[in-house]
């Protein structure tokens, strides 16, 4: 029994009428979302990151050398508006981990780029961030990961299109 068992038992005495089976399902989905967020947050912080500070730098990092994007392409890659990647970058480039510079193939756009500190931060903390991961899917075996991985994958699917990637 967990937290969502007693809150369906509740449903189904009061409300005998619905059917709470999604409802069982999506407080699940979500209560495991909160833990693990909760847990990737102390490792993020651990860095000196949060996760949209970690999402940027993880973004330029896995970009591959020159670790290099324009800000439309980091945009597009992250599901905010543009002002909150402007400040996302304001404060990445006051903590020394990300630099702005003219963009060699628009002279009118800006290139954002890793620093050295920002590139040692981001390798440290991606690192201690699957070793967190690791940890935090270690209850299911290799075989229950695999088949919970392609459920969701199938659930995912229903709401985005290959586009959305």
């Amino acid at each position: 029994m967990d937290r969502v068992d007693d809150i369906i038992a509740q449903w189904r005495r009061e409300r005998p009428d619905l059917n709470v089976v999604p409802m069982e399902l999506i407080g699940r989905l979500r209560r495991i979302s909160l833990h693990l967020w909760r847990e990737m947050d102390k490792t993020f912080a651990a860095h000196g990151l949060t996760d949209a500070s970690f999402d940027v730098l993880a973004t330029l990092r896995r970009s591959g050398p020159p670790y290099r994007l324009s800000p439309g392409d980091l945009l597009a890659t992250m599901m905010i508006t543009s002002g909150t990647m402007t400040h996302r970058l304001d404060q990445l480039e006051k903590a020394g981990f990300v630099e702005r510079m003219p963009n060699p193939d628009d002279g009118r756009g800006l290139i954002i780029a890793l620093t050295k500190r920002g590139f040692a931060v981001i390798d440290t903390a991606v690192t201690a961030h699957v070793k967190t991961q690791e940890r935090l899917t270690s209850a299911l075996s290799a075989k229950d990961r695999t088949a919970l991985n392609a459920l969701l994958k199938t659930y995912l699917a229903a709401f985005e299109s290959p586009d959305d990637t």
